[in-house]
């Protein structure tokens, strides 16, 4: 499976059905229809008071609140009062499950409801030049947040000895940070659901996985820039858990 040379990590392909932006985005992205969703999120409006609000022709909002209600953002209400009145009403209820599946769309961890974990592990490969600070943290970490649901390794292309403020830093998140450098040919020929890239250099000399994606972490140095470092690891691990539930064998 390892072939030398330069070659680019092959990324986790997207659906092509993923192309066009979802509905919601489309019809709030319009300025027009953002400003309108706006003020009947905070009132129940006749058109009059719509016009006047956000400032446009009345044909003009007429033809948005005519898409909005199309798409079942927006409802009427004859008004009771005066009958020949229209009031218009925000479905909010519509517009969090938009909201949602616009989420969804976008990446697995945005979704309201995250799909569970299988019961089968995740193989999960971390790959950084030294692996001796950024692919042993990211290794660390994911086994901390996920625990036997994931099976997590890391190595490098150029292994050195653990960096002690990768240990320090880790402790501070309830970890004991214990790790031999392992050089990547040792992993070449394994199979993962999913292999992480964390270095630019890396990046180019590794070998070719089915699924890969990059993420490109400076390559830390005193305590405080390992310490931003595990911030960004653990924040881009905690959206990397629903992705993992949703890799298939």
């Amino acid at each position: 499976m390892y072939q030398s040379g330069l070659m680019y990590c092959r990324p986790v392909s997207v659906s092509k059905g993923s192309e066009l932006p979802p509905p919601f985005l489309r019809l709030a992205g319009d300025p027009v229809r953002w400003r309108l969703l706006r003020e009947l999120a905070q009132s129940d409006r006749r058109v009059r008071e719509l016009v006047e609000a956000v400032g446009e022709p009345q044909n003009l909002v007429s033809y948005h609140l005519g898409k909005l209600r199309g798409a079942g953002l927006v409802g009427t209400r004859r008004s009771s009062f005066d009958g020949r009145d229209t009031y218009y009403r925000l479905d909010l209820e519509r517009c969090a499950e938009a909201l949602a599946d616009a989420g969804a769309a976008l990446h697995p961890g945005l979704r309201a409801d995250p799909r569970p974990m299988p019961a089968a592990p995740r193989r999960v490969l971390f790959l950084c030049t030294g692996n001796s600070g950024r692919s042993p943290m990211a290794e660390a970490l994911l086994r901390h947040r996920v625990g036997p649901r994931v099976e997590v390794s890391s190595a490098g292309s150029q292994p050195k000895p653990l960096n002690p403020n990768a240990v320090q830093v880790m402790a501070g998140y309830g970890i004991t940070l214990r790790h031999e450098p392992a050089h990547l040919d040792s992993v070449s020929h394994k199979r993962f659901h999913l292999v992480i890239t964390l270095c630019d250099r890396v990046r180019e000399v590794c070998p070719p996985f089915p699924r890969m994606i990059h993420w490109s972490v400076a390559d830390p140095g005193d305590l405080e820039a390992f310490q931003r470092t595990a911030v960004e690891l653990d924040t881009r691990i905690r959206f990397l858990q629903p992705t993992l539930a949703d890799l298939k064998d």
